[in-house]
């Protein structure tokens, strides 16, 4: 216990705190929160040194069990390694708190008591600890040699540690001191507040006043330049700084304090027509951008006029419109770049525009004089491009004239005049029209941003100004396509302007025809400049800067704040509103090709174009629905075009039907078909073709298909018309019963002859039976109505006209049919009863330059209603040409019947002669030559086929007609006689170069057999029968199998050349008797008939018998 009651102090420190100065840590990690020190549960590796350490340790071994060591009191903590060594005494030290940790751990407790362990080491009993006392002064020892190291170590860093200590407290000390004095101040100064002094409150209140007038003067000096930075920012287009300018200086104007300084009151009136003369510009300066009038906006619209709406890989420098759409931020509002031309980006600078007017509060004013001013500034685009265009193709170098050929427009090459100018207006102006409502969607989405961040006003106001655009482009739409289709005079006037005041149908209207009008006045006269001086000077002094002082030749910076607009842009602007007014008057246009249903075909390309390209501008979410884009052209082709169509159809019609050479042969029909045909067939399927072709760069209806089909009626109502004309009988030869020729009687009215007619034609080959029948029943039609001149087609003009009408009628016909094409598009504008689609398809189905291509397939195309229409004209064309090709076949006959029937006659041909003849008839010499006339022209008009069946049975006719009407020719001797078979051999020549194979020696074997006398007849007959009679009984012996044949055979035997039936010996045994039966005398004309009566009965005898 003496151990624990030594000295503490050794060489000036206590404790542990004379370390070296560099081990100082006031903030070392071993501090806790209280103030005994936790030693850390590190173990040290080192040996202990202390000797007594073992014995220590084997007493500590036998004691009992004690709890976890707690801190020693006043034990400083263990410092943290802040090396990477340690001393000796350090580890000693460590070594010494180990070992007390395991021999002595009660000592470490918190709540160690130091007086219960002493008496534990004094009570020597067997619960006492007074065997371990040596033991721990041994400890105790250990622990003050381990401090003693510790101090001889570290006792330079104690001492410096105490003089610091002692300046620490002097510092103290000292701030105590001026922290007193202080004190004493302020209590000296708060009395001296409380206490009042007047000349102080008079000085504070002057001080006040001073700052006031200073602050004024600073503000007037500001405001003093605010015109020189309100121009600079004008003339720099730095709008938003401008407006920020003028609103800073008209707020400043409206403090209370300035509102006494009359010196003020000019700059005052001056700031507010700024404000009024800024919105002004910023409204120019829209429209500038928006109507495409600077210089800056000229790139865009060019390159889409040049790559035709659309861009490609050579327009990179101009980025698509989606694509700078995207790129601008709409939720941030707009800043200026200095740095920047404002100008250079149009989209960024409407953007520009926008925002400097909203904070100028005139947003809403803005836009209504948008909207005022679009019909003009957008009449202005519209008269300019056309003037451009105009000057770019020279008038004689375009298609059409108005007084060319009206068919002349379908001349390829004149067509791609036309092309090539409507296309080069079109393309460029709804180039400038996209790119227009490009900057109308810029002007769209900014407001919309505006209104959006801030709720810049009505919506409806300032968002309405889209439609309203898109209105006036279809009114601009409308006019150009009636400008370039319609021909009607009284609706539009193309060559010429419409006279002031009239109206629509052409009529002077009374109330608008004394307007007004400014191009009515004389701008150089007196009371114009006074009156203009007077206005100048007025608004000079209340807008300052507004106008240019030009005029009179003043220059003064200084009363012109704001820039005025360059020479170049007045220029500009003034020949925007007035450009083309020596051509035209207001709100017409000048037509540079000649207007014509078929420019249609190259107006709606570009437009369908326009338009789609429009879907992809139009804001999302407006009022206007992009599918509605293409009505207005649904109302304008039903409307407008159609009718046109319909008028200009029938003009050109009326004058392929009216030429006066339609109906004649076609010079050049060698280059369209294989045999002549009409010029006016070839002019109407011109016609046909042109419009099929334009039709089809348009979106189908029928009732346009519906056009054509009639007009195709009406040719061939003209063209039966002409036929009607070329058979009907002269008003000479006319009778009230027939007006027709007997060709076209049989050919048009139903009968027997028609329908024989028919089945010879469709027949392939030669039909004996037919031919026979047509002959039979053309001889009785001829004997039951005598065949008169007059029934007769005698012009050989007119048979040529009835050949080209057949082939005219088969060459339209097919080429007709090759138009046919079958939609399933049933869409009708005719049928108003039918409900109508909803959304017509207006899509380019072909390429535009097809409306300029001459090459191609050309259709009509029609539904399954419609198609039946068509199928019937073309029936109907078919029927004319086989009704021409029958009255051809039926004139040549009737031609032969009526000159045989002239020439059997005794009163124009007698035979009974008295004297042989050495010459044929007249009659048949002109029959001859007529139908080697006949065959000739049908040679030369149509086909073989056509040639042989208007030949074939020619010479069966003869025979049968010869034959059958020879008591026609009664009475006859046998001079007469001859004289027949003279002009039966003369016919043969000639129809053997007709016809082939042909033979007329049943004729004139008949007549040779009457010359030859009655027994010849009678023996004739007598041997014919039994021949006859001979033949049936091999043939029914031959069986049922040859039973047609041998019917056959029967016929063909009775008609065989040498044998004759009953009826045609009989009259020939009459015409034998026919001279004595003519004789005046009675006795010889009564013997005579009893003769010929006993002949007849022999003759009745063989024939029956047969």
């Amino acid at each position: 216990m003496s151990n624990r009651n030594r000295q503490p102090f050794r060489n000036g420190t206590y404790g542990n705190l004379g370390r070296p100065d560099e081990e100082y840590d006031p903030f070392g990690e071993g501090y806790s929160s209280g103030d005994r020190y936790v030693p850390s549960q590190k173990s040290n590796p080192n040996p202990n040194p202390n000797p007594s350490s073992n014995s220590s340790s084997s007493l500590t071994s036998n004691s009992n069990p004690r709890p976890p060591p707690v801190v020693a009191r006043n034990v400083p903590p263990p410092r943290a390694p802040q090396r990477g060594y340690e001393t000796n005494a350090e580890r000693q030290i460590g070594k010494v708190l180990e070992l007390i940790k395991q021999e002595w751990p009660a000592m470490c407790e918190t709540d160690c008591i130091p007086v219960q362990l002493a008496l534990q080491l004094l009570d020597s009993s067997s619960v006492g600890r007074a065997h371990e006392y040596r033991n721990f002064q041994k400890t105790h020892k250990y622990l003050q040699d381990s401090l003693k190291n510790i101090v001889h170590d570290y006792h330079q860093g104690f001492n410096s540690s105490i003089g610091t200590f002692h300046k620490i407290q002097g510092s103290i000390q000292t701030s105590q001191k001026k922290v007193r004095a202080l004190k004493e101040s302020l209590a000296s100064a708060k009395i001296a507040l409380c206490s009042t002094d007047p000349e102080l409150k008079k000085l504070h209140a002057t001080s006040r006043m001073y700052d006031g007038v200073l602050q004024t003067l600073n503000e007037l000096d500001d405001l003093r330049t605010v015109p020189d930075q309100l121009e600079a920012r004008i003339s720099e287009k730095r709008f938003l700084t401008a407006v920020e300018v003028l609103q800073n200086a008209l707020r400043k104007l409206r403090k209370p304090e300035l509102d006494d300084i009359g010196a003020l009151s000019d700059l005052r009136s001056y700031l507010a027509n700024q404000e009024t003369a800024l919105m002004d510009i910023l409204v120019e300066e829209l429209h500038e951008h928006l109507y495409l009038k600077s210089p800056y906006c000229q790139e865009r619209w060019q390159n889409l006029a040049k790559n035709q709406g659309a861009f490609n890989g050579d327009s990179a420098a101009v980025a698509p419109f989606h694509t700078v759409l995207d790129s601008i931020d709409w939720e941030k509002s707009v800043t200026e770049d200095p740095q920047k031309n404002p100008e250079a980006d149009t989209f960024s600078y409407v953007a520009l525009l926008v925002e400097a007017l909203n904070k100028l509060g005139r947003l809403e004013a803005a836009v209504d004089t948008l909207k005022q001013r679009l019909p003009v500034e957008l009449f202005a685009v519209v008269n300019e491009t056309i003037n451009d265009i105009d000057q770019k193709h020279p008038s004689s170098l375009r298609g059409g004239s108005s007084g060319s050929h009206v068919l002349h427009m379908y001349g390829q090459r004149e067509t791609q005049m036309r092309a090539d100018v409507i296309y080069d207006l079109l393309w460029t102006l709804y180039g400038k029209f996209e790119a227009i409502a490009e900057g109308h969607r810029v002007l769209h989405e900014s407001i919309k941003a505006l209104i959006r961040r801030e709720g810049a006003g009505n919506n409806s106001v300032l968002l309405g100004s889209f439609k309203e655009l898109w209105n006036l482009y279809q009114n601009e739409i409308r006019s150009l396509l009636h400008n370039y289709v319609t021909t009607d005079a009284d609706v539009y006037q193309f060559n010429s302007s419409p006279r002031p005041g009239a109206g629509m149908n052409g009529k002077a209207d009374a109330a608008r025809e004394h307007l007004f009008k400014f191009s009515e006045v004389d701008a150089k006269s007196t009371e114009m400049a006074t009156e203009y001086e007077a206005l100048d000077t007025i608004i000079r002094a209340a807008v300052p800067g507004l106008t240019s002082n030009t005029r009179k030749g003043v220059d003064n910076k200084k009363t012109s704040m704001v820039i005025p607009r360059s020479e170049a842009s007045s220029a500009r602007k003034g020949a925007g509103f007035g450009s083309g007014s020596n051509q035209q008057t207001a709100g017409t246009y000048k037509s540079l090709v000649e207007p014509s249903v078929f420019n249609m075909s190259l107006l709606l390309p570009p437009t369908l174009v326009f338009l789609q390209r429009l879907k992809g501008i139009v804001p999302p979410g407006s009022d206007l629905a992009t599918s509605t884009l293409t009505s207005f052209l649904d109302n304008f082709l039903v409307n407008v075009f159609q009718p046109q169509l319909d008028e200009t159809l029938g003009k050109l019609s009326d004058t392929v039907f009216g030429e006066a050479d339609a109906f004649q042969q076609d010079s050049d029909w060698n280059l369209v078909a294989r045999r002549p045909i009409f010029k006016g067939s070839t002019a109407f399927f011109t016609v046909i073709t042109a419009f099929c072709r334009m039709l089809g760069t348009i979106p189908h209806d029928q009732a346009l298909s519906s056009l054509i089909i009639t007009q195709m009626l009406r040719y061939y109502d003209r063209c039966f018309s002409w036929y009607r004309a070329l058979v009907t009988k002269t008003q000479e030869e006319s009778s009230d019963t027939q007006t027709l020729r007997a060709s076209a009687v049989l050919a048009l009215e139903p009968g027997r002859i028609n329908e024989t007619i028919q089945t010879l034609w469709k027949s392939d080959a030669p039909n004996l039976a037919l031919l026979e029948q047509e002959v039979s029943l053309l001889i009785a039609y001829a004997n039951e109505r005598k065949l008169d001149v007059s029934d007769i087609i005698q012009d050989r003009d007119t048979v040529s006209s009835l050949c080209l009408l057949y082939t005219s009628m088969k060459w339209l016909s097919v080429k007709v049919l090759g138009l046919r094409h079958i939609t399933r598009n049933d869409t009708d504008s005719s049928r108003s009863s039918l409900p109508k689609p909803e959304k017509k398809r207006w899509t380019l189905l072909n390429d535009p330059n097809k409306a300029t291509a001459e090459e191609g397939p050309v259709y009509l195309p029609m539904t399954q209603e419609t198609v039946q229409s068509f199928d019937s004209i073309l029936s109907s064309y078919e029927e004319l040409a086989a009704t021409a090709l029958r009255t051809l076949h039926i004139e040549i006959r009737c031609r032969i019947v009526q000159s045989l029937q002239t020439a059997l006659s005794p009163e124009t041909a007698p035979y009974l002669l008295d004297q042989e003849v050495n010459e044929p008839d007249p009659e048949i010499l002109s029959l001859n030559a007529e139908m080697v006339a006949y065959d000739e022209i049908a040679t030369r008009f149509l086909r073989e086929r056509e040639v042989g069946f208007i030949r074939t049975g020619l010479g069966l006719l003869i025979n049968s007609y010869l034959i059958g009407n020879a008591l026609m020719v009664a009475p006859m001797n046998a001079k007469g006689c001859g004289r027949m078979q003279l002009n039966i051999l003369v016919l043969q020549q000639n129809l053997k170069n007709i016809e082939d194979g042909v033979d007329l020696a049943r004729a004139a074997n008949y007549f040779e057999l009457c010359d030859r006398g009655v027994d010849e007849i009678i023996k004739k007959a007598k041997e014919d029968s039994e021949a006859t009679a001979a033949e049936k009984q091999q043939l029914e012996g031959n069986g049922d199998e040859e039973g047609g044949s041998a019917a056959q055979g029967v016929v063909t035997k009775a008609r065989d050349n040498d044998r004759f039936t009953y009826d045609e010996l009989k009259a020939l045994v009459e015409l034998c008797y026919s001279e004595q039966l003519a004789d005046p005398e009675r006795g010889i004309a009564a013997a005579a008939r009893r003769q010929m009566a006993d002949k007849l009965l022999n003759l009745s005898e063989y024939m029956w018998q047969s």
